[in-house]
């Protein structure tokens, strides 16, 4: 249930009605708006009989809620949710895109990749100090010294970083790095690491879990937002199929469909769907034909040499002209 308070109504009354909601053992989450607050009432078995708050003083009308998920519903907060992270405004009106590295092999690598990034008009920097890799015996990251390069390349170009975590031992050293901590797709149903990334007072990028339905990854930000962190970013990645012409099947559907129930902003990672490079520059464009809220393109400088996820990465040169092509895409389908 939402509770909407009046436009005039006082910070007593609306403590008043947090009090209320909560002794009757729910949860109460504020949401401020640009007009009134709102109420939104958590953690209720079954439905929530309305006339309990109605007649409290401030309170102009009550909402059922009728999605599983519902810090996350547009139901419970209207507005699209605007991310800043310096002068980067992620889901608003221009489209943010994020380069970078599948994993930091060194820092002449980031170094060369991140002046790349930026001469393109890149927005944010990507690359992954801890990696989650399928076998053991595939390269798995430099750790921390990753995260000290990441962080050297930002106060070198000016890009803020975004970061993958792997477990809770590492949170607390990736969350002292990044400007933006990412949980991959492996991690996407890891219940424990989301509710730590609620607490969190980084913005959190959830990538969708590749055999997770919208609902599923829907309700895994519910999860982080619960624990009160609201900056979360949600990534299309691409879903298992049974195909074979690409290591997943990007679902495209998924965009408009999040940004239709959800008021959080949801960007596209088309190089890990793709894994091919001759397949991310397409996928791309039409990721922002789509109006997807951001990008996240993996970038090497020497693909043939790079340690994880070569064959994907654009070369300098084709992430310029995608930077190119896709911010007048995007502008053209809004």
């Amino acid at each position: 249930m939402l509770i909407v308070m009046s436009r005039d109504a006082t910070e007593e009354q609306i403590s008043d009605v947090i009090r209320t909601v909560e002794s009757y053992g729910f949860k109460a989450r504020p949401i401020p708006g640009g007009e009134r607050t709102s109420i939104g009432v958590l953690f209720n078995q079954g439905a929530v009989d309305e006339s309990l708050f109605l007649t409290l003083p401030g309170v102009k009308q009550t909402i059922a809620v009728t999605k599983p998920y519902k810090l996350v519903s547009r139901e419970f907060h209207p507005e699209d949710t605007l991310i800043r992270i310096g002068d980067v405004v992620i889901g608003g009106d221009s489209l943010v895109i994020m380069g970078g590295p599948c994993a930091v092999e060194s820092e002449e690598q980031v170094m060369t990749i991140a002046r790349h990034v930026k001469a393109a008009g890149g927005d944010i920097l990507r690359g992954g100090a801890f990696k989650p890799r399928t076998s053991p015996y595939a390269f798995h990251g430099m750790g921390e010294e990753g995260l000290k390069i990441l962080a050297k390349a930002r106060e070198a170009y000016g890009l803020p970083i975004v970061t993958e975590v792997m477990d809770l031992d590492c949170f607390d050293m990736v969350e002292a790095y990044a400007d933006i901590v990412q949980i991959g797709t492996r991690n996407m149903q890891n219940f424990s690491l989301l509710r730590r990334a609620g607490e969190s007072k980084k913005p959190v990028l959830l990538k969708r879990g590749m055999s997770a339905t919208v609902d599923e990854w829907l309700m895994a930000a519910e999860y982080i937002m619960t624990e009160g962190n609201t900056e979360v970013i949600l990534c299309e990645r691409g879903v298992r199929t049974f195909v074979r012409h690409s290591r997943n099947t990007l679902d495209l559907s998924a965009v408009p469909v999040v940004r239709r129930e959800s008021h959080l902003p949801v960007i596209v990672d088309p190089s890990h769907a793709a894994g091919y490079r001759d397949q991310v520059m397409p996928l791309a464009r039409a990721a922002a034909a789509v109006s997807a809220h951001g990008l996240m393109i993996e970038v090497h400088h020497a693909p043939e040499t790079a340690k994880c996820d070569g064959g994907q990465s654009l070369l300098p040169g084709q992430f310029e002209i995608l930077c190119r092509q896709v911010r007048g895409i995007f502008d053209l389908s809004r």
